[in-house]
């Protein structure tokens, strides 16, 4: 008898997974991004063969991906499976690190990562279009954080804001792009004047600008991280336990909102900031909005 209700408590809580966390965030786990996409599915290359031609299809909506060439459908467990060839006890112990609680909140990204690129010069921001860009978002003031990127996709070139990330790969935004060029990371910038051992974070680099544009001399010795993508907070899991005091600038979203709840539950003094500008949907946005440049 015990047997059977072991077994049976397996099985709901392998249907509990492959329900409530998020395809994507397992995905990203693997350094797999989509080389197309759209709001509701994308296109990935096979997770077990090398091709030119993706033909790995995940709906976003279903939780679920089919790999067109082999014919097999995926879940979250099988993903699992199959990249760390693994067990499905064990595929349910990886898994365990994803928060069941918010990953069926987390939104589809807009951001598209991509890998058949070459990056062709790394400057200053000196383009016109990219300069009206930045004064559009108000930061032109800190455009010395930021790059101009010229790169060819897909055998045209194409020119943009480029913010580094961890592992070399960069946040590429204009007018009309926003990708990430390399593997998809998060930045980390430290201050060797830390000594009140705090971190400030931020979901993508324009709000991290904008911050910068509003800090005061005590904020400004604060460690800050840019998430790059809520799906990348598990990479930094560890190393917020280090901080003292943790200030988030998160948007005011459903993706937002849950990725701020996870990091209120998971660690102490978390101050949430997005009070600051809660009638708008990120930092940028209220400073935009905002004519009185207040510091914080």
């Amino acid at each position: 008898m015990d047997k059977k209700i072991a077994l049976k408590k397996k099985k709901m809580n392998c249907e509990e997974v492959k329900e409530k966390v998020n395809i994507r965030t397992v995905l990203e786990s693997f350094s797999l991004f989509p080389v197309k996409e759209n709001r509701k599915t994308a296109l990935y290359f096979a997770l077990d063969r090398e091709e030119k031609i993706p033909s790995f299809s995940v709906d976003f909506v279903k939780n679920k991906a089919f790999d067109f060439g082999t014919g097999k459908s995926y879940d979250v467990i099988s993903i699992v499976q199959q990249m760390n060839r693994c067990s499905v006890s064990d595929a349910l112990k990886y898994l365990e690190k994803f928060d069941f609680s918010v990953q069926n909140h987390i939104r589809i990204e807009d951001t598209v990562q991509v890998k058949n690129y070459q990056i062709i010069k790394v400057n200053e921001i000196k383009h016109p279009a990219l300069i009206q860009y930045l004064k559009s978002r108000k930061v032109c003031e800190q455009k010395d954080l930021v790059k101009q990127i010229e790169y060819m996709l897909n055998g045209k070139k194409y020119f943009g804001i480029g913010f580094f990330n961890n592992s070399g790969g960069v946040e590429i935004r204009s007018k009309y792009s926003k990708i990430c060029l390399g593997k998809k990371d998060v930045t980390l910038i430290k201050n060797d004047l830390n000594t009140s051992n705090e971190i400030v974070v931020f979901e993508g680099f324009f709000d991290y600008l904008t911050f910068k544009n509003l800090e005061s001399a005590e904020s400004s010795i604060s460690d800050c991280l840019i998430l790059n993508s809520t799906a990348m907070l598990f990479r930094v899991e560890e190393s917020l336990k280090e901080y003292d005091r943790i200030s988030l600038f998160l948007d005011n979203d459903p993706n937002g909102n849950a990725t701020r709840e996870t990091i209120q539950k998971k660690y102490k003094n978390v101050e949430d900031c997005s009070l600051v500008y809660k009638d708008f949907i990120d930092l940028n946005e209220w400073f935009c909005m905002n004519t009185t440049e207040n510091k914080f």
